[in-house]
């Protein structure tokens, strides 16, 4: 027969205690000493009480429970970040429900309602890119970029992108081009614009792929001709167009790093495993989610204590790391030569 778990009174008993004074004590309020606080937990910890979620929900109004809401989970930045949160949730005592607006505005407002018609005391929002979160009842906490109105916590896109353009100007590297994938995104925005200030005095071009023509956007930038241009390093947005692009030069018979550098952002885990490794920036990604969790809770409590559900008035920046691996290099004496193409192998 399955054992009944230990009841809060359980607890009030061994010590001795009434156990209004326990639930004080396990919920961190009313007056308890901490000597008496430590007590209880170590007897619930022996019993192996664990509270009703129904039972705090009907005494605090709190179900301990938020919600987070992501663009695109077959994105896979967005597990990384889920995880990130999920790990801060826990050792802050929260529950999360995980809904994914699939990159839809719509969808997105949807997720939101469906999270708020479940209970939730918050949650924690990475928005469709250029979206805004309006007010939906309960605390938000926006994690995108600082310039976002409404951001709570970001990584500092702007900064990393500086670090990746020094990198590349240390390199000798004097003609770029950028690559963004939505002109629309803010994050990207930033990303790009930190490059380019690292690039004074250098020819810098910016394409966006949403702007170009064909189902295949990647394949309209034709690295042939912009190697022949006399580019010599590709920055992309993230590590997924990296790799697109290192494919793409690659298969054109441009080597990299040798003829060219690819660089992107987030430090996906392919990053490291692709030949050659990819020099990307990184998302302090814990970090992030500690502050966001912490800026959501500290809004959570206020509410429930008739305070305002402000979650955060000034942004927190948090610094990205600039990880250089074997896709970049030197500019090449020749680079910006027509290279040979591969002869096309017949099958037998």
């Amino acid at each position: 027969m399955k054992q009944r778990p230990p009841k809060l009174t359980e607890i009030a008993d061994r010590l001795d205690i009434s156990a209004a004074t326990v639930s004080n004590a396990l919920s961190g309020k009313g007056r308890v000493s901490a000597e008496l606080a430590e007590r209880i937990r170590q007897v619930a910890e022996e019993l192996g009480y664990v509270p009703s979620v129904s039972a705090r929900a009907l005494r605090t109004g709190l179900s301990g429970v938020i919600g987070l809401v992501l663009p695109d989970i077959g994105n896979p930045l967005f597990p990384q970040i889920a995880q990130a949160i999920e790990n801060a949730a826990t050792d802050a005592g929260l529950g999360v429900l995980i809904a994914d607006s699939r990159g839809s505005i719509q969808a997105q407002t949807e997720a939101i309602q469906h999270l708020r018609d479940h209970g939730v005391d918050g949650m924690i929002v990475v928005p469709r890119r250029g979206s805004r979160v309006a007010d939906v009842g309960c605390p938000v906490a926006m994690i995108d970029s600082p310039s976002t109105p409404g951001n709570t916590v970001s990584a500092d896109h702007w900064c990393g992108g500086f670090l990746l353009g020094e990198h590349l100007r240390s390199l000798g590297h004097r003609k770029v081009l950028l690559i963004g994938n939505h002109r629309d995104s803010i994050v990207q925005t930033d990303r790009l614009g930190g490059v380019r200030a690292a690039l004074q005095g250098t020819e810098v071009e910016r394409v966006w792929l949403d702007s170009l023509p064909g189902d295949q956007p990647i394949g309209a930038l034709d690295p042939v001709r912009w190697y022949s241009e006399g580019f010599t390093a590709f920055v992309t947005v993230s590590d997924l167009q990296a790799l697109r692009v290192l494919t793409a030069l690659q298969s054109a018979g441009i080597a990299v790093p040798s003829m060219a550098s690819v660089t992107g952002f987030d430090d996906l885990v392919f990053a490291s495993s692709v030949i050659p490794a990819l020099t990307t920036v990184r998302m302090d990604m814990p970090k992030v989610a500690e502050i966001a969790i912490s800026a959501l809770k500290r809004a959570i409590e206020a509410k429930s204590g008739d305070g305002a559900e402000t979650v955060r008035a000034d942004p927190d920046r948090v610094p990205m790391t600039l990880v250089i691996r074997r896709s970049t290099g030197p500019v090449h004496e020749e680079a910006g030569a027509k290279p040979r193409l591969p002869h096309p192998q017949q099958e037998n």
